[in-house]
């Protein structure tokens, strides 16, 4: 699904750049700039923003993230009434794709420093 991608890429291009220090190693990078930059903070913070950023997407959404949720835990956890729960559980499943192939390219350059 790419609904936001760019806007979510943008976010994470712009945590990098204000964290770049934290990430020295990419070992380092792989195991915590995923946590710290989608999971430690809300991604939208309110119920009427939450409903707004999702607009007409709100179902395909879900259905993304119960499918993603089945896939990978067996069960679904995300709280569906709550515009900011599918919201940040969302950003979090495409912010895991973009962290993924950010790494691996930085891998691929500089052969496994974050430079």
């Amino acid at each position: 699904m790419d609904y936001k991608r760019d806007e979510i890429k943008e976010y994470l291009e712009d945590y990098i750049a204000d964290n770049r220090d934290q990430y020295d190693d990419i070992d380092d990078a792989r195991d915590t700039l995923h946590h710290n930059a989608f999971n430690s903070d809300y991604y939208i913070i309110g119920r009427y923003q939450a409903k707004q950023w999702l607009g007409d997407e709100a179902f395909n959404i879900i259905g993304f993230i119960k499918e993603y949720e089945q896939d990978n835990f067996g069960e679904v956890h995300t709280d569906f009434t709550e515009p900011e729960k599918v919201v940040n559980m969302y950003t979090f499943i495409i912010g895991q794709e973009l962290v993924n192939e950010y790494l691996d390219q930085v891998e691929e350059w500089i052969g496994g420093k974050v430079a």
